[in-house]
């Protein structure tokens, strides 16, 4: 609390994302010493003596530049660094999709060093050396903060707080420019028929699948496109869009409401992250094109406002 009084809030029985820190600095191996005590054998050590300075960077899908909207994607560029005290426990590899439904965590780089002043220096080197396309990444703003006085103070005198990211943090990161997505658009489709057990069936499957042709009763489709309107491309200083790729979870409004500048329209979903795209201005909402459980495009235009 403000008044400094100590509360307790949780406990969380399992492995920690920044156990990796901790196994830097004692040389443990945490997964390794829970299978093996919950096997019934001892302990067996003391507190472990901590060595050195370990730091963790998570590698998310998120844009700093663009106030950290997640931003699913495929790796088309994977290049992560190297050399001494330079870990990475990672889940993904180039060409692999990082997708919108799950956490926008795509890998751990763990730097470890004699001193917290040698594993910023280190990590200043690995994460310059860390390449990654397809999405934004929050490498950026990594790099931003390990060269931000505020974080580099000498002697632990750092000025880093909970809230600094948000209060004092001056954010001069370029917005991602790259193209995202989770995949390209889906090819042309054609409906096959098909005979099963003495009944005919009709199947839907891309395009020249196997060599088939349009031919012999088949009827090729193309997926319906989303609407221009949809897509972002009528958007104008009355609409209100969409700041990232997600699937819409709540609509607030009803076509023809009144809304006040700062009332909540939509929320929308993307990576464990719930984000609520609020009325930029007062006015009546027409044009409203949302519907719960649809994913929409970065930039796509939600409704307007008149």
């Amino acid at each position: 609390a403000a008044d400094g009084t100590i509360s307790f809030l949780e406990v969380n029985t399992r492995l920690q994302v920044e156990h990796c820190v901790s196994e830097e600095v004692t040389g443990l191996d945490l997964v390794r010493e829970m299978f093996r005590i919950a096997a019934g054998e001892e302990l067996g050590y003391d507190d472990p003596e901590v060595r050195g300075h370990s730091i963790e960077y998570r590698i998310n899908a998120e844009d700093g530049g663009n106030n950290f909207m997640p931003a699913p994607g495929t790796l088309t560029e994977w290049a992560p660094p190297a050399g001494p005290g330079v870990r990475l426990d990672g889940g993904y590899e180039k060409g692999e999709t990082i997708p919108g439904a799950f956490d926008s965590l795509i890998a751990k780089l763990i730097i470890t060093g004699s001193s917290r002043e040698h594993a910023l220096e280190r990590s200043r080197r690995a994460l310059e050396e860390f390449k990654v396309d397809g999405m934004p990444t929050a490498i950026p703003f990594h790099q931003a903060v390990v060269n931000d006085p505020a974080y580099t103070a000498a002697g632990g005198s750092f000025d880093v707080y909970t809230t600094w990211i948000e209060t004092d943090f001056d954010n001069q990161i370029t917005p991602y420019a790259g193209a995202t997505g989770e995949a390209a658009e889906e090819t042309e489709r054609q409906t096959v028929v098909v005979e099963v057990g003495g009944k005919r069936l009709s199947v839907s499957l891309p395009a020249g699948l196997g060599g088939l042709s349009t031919g012999g009763g088949a009827t090729a489709a193309k997926k319906p496109k989303r609407s221009a309107k949809k897509a972002g491309a009528a958007a104008s200083g009355d609409s209100v869009t969409s700041p990232m790729q997600g699937t819409i979870v709540k609509i607030a409004v009803e076509e023809g409401q009144e809304v006040t500048e700062g009332d909540v329209v939509v929320v929308i979903e993307a990576m464990k992250m719930e984000q609520p795209l609020k009325a930029h201005k007062s006015g009546t909402i027409t044009g409203l094109n949302a519907t719960v459980g649809e994913t929409v495009a970065n930039g796509a235009v939600i409704a307007e406002i008149k």
